[in-house]
């Protein structure tokens, strides 16, 4: 049996494989499949207990070796969200306040472990990553504009590339054909937060790394219909854009690349 996961393959079309246990009933019983997929909070016990979910075996059953393929957990773990800012005296002076510290602090501590284990399994860099993620970015939205879906299969998941399919086939039905350029260098870029999605307690390699990340950039846009005619944007402005890009990489599988698994808009 093969139990696929949202993900497409990474560049090269590679997969990559984990074990697991089927529970399967004796015969004459009513036969129990129970998979277990353990998503730890960052691997690291910082309130004194581990988020993951639980297995129950039937009393007589018996465990059977199965290989499962993940290629992307198909979700962004805690996705990013501003928090609201507090004045000094609040977060100092008040219980309420002394919470929100709290919070503050386990939500930047769950960043730097999925970095540290990054930069452990991967020898990760920042300033390549950033040179790298800005490569993507620009790629992505030049492939958006050509409609080369095939080319685009190869940096996103399984549902991001099926949302970026939809959202062509949108801007087909308004325009026939658009122009997009990026103006570089761009403004700036920054890490907003990163998580780590563990499949094993016991292997903590064995698992993806989200990067939440936000472009500010200048850009140029205009849309044609089927004429040639322009009826959006305007190619000779430049126009300052924000992206928030969730991008994700397997720490296990040899050769994985950062791929493109959701946008966030706030």
């Amino acid at each position: 049996m093969k139990y696929s996961v949202h993900g497409f393959g990474y560049r090269g079309m590679a997969t990559c494989s984990y074990g697991i246990s089927l529970i399967i009933g004796k015969p004459g019983r009513d036969e129990a499949m129970v998979t277990s997929l353990k998503v730890i909070e960052s691997g690291i016990n910082l309130s004194g207990t581990r988020s993951m979910s639980t297995m129950k075996v039937p009393t007589g059953a018996r465990q059977v070796a199965l290989k499962v393929t993940m290629l992307s957990p198909g979700f962004v773990y805690e996705p990013y969200a501003p928090r609201e800012p507090i004045p000094f005296w609040r977060r100092w002076f008040t219980p309420s306040g002394w919470r929100r510290t709290k919070e503050d602090l386990i939500l930047e501590m769950k960043s730097a472990y999925a970095i540290s284990r990054l930069r452990k399994v991967t020898g990760y860099s920042k300033k390549i990553f950033y040179e790298h993620a800005v490569k993507l970015y620009k790629e992505i939205n030049t492939l958006m504009a050509d409609r080369d879906t095939s080319s685009l299969r190869k940096l996103v998941t399984e549902k991001m590339y099926s949302t970026l399919k939809n959202e062509i086939k949108r801007r087909e039905s308004m325009w026939s054909s658009v122009h997009w350029e990026l103006i570089e260098p761009i403004v700036s870029i920054r890490t907003l937060r990163a998580r780590m999605i563990a499949l094993d307690k016991n292997d903590l390699d064995k698992s993806f790394v989200q990067l939440t990340i936000e472009f500010t950039s200048k850009q140029r846009f205009e849309a044609y219909d089927s004429k040639g005619g322009v009826i959006s944007g305007d190619k000779t402005k430049e126009v300052l854009v924000r992206d928030i890009w969730v991008f994700e990489r397997s720490l296990f599988h040899p050769g994985a690349e950062w791929r493109l698994c959701s946008r966030i808009t706030l």
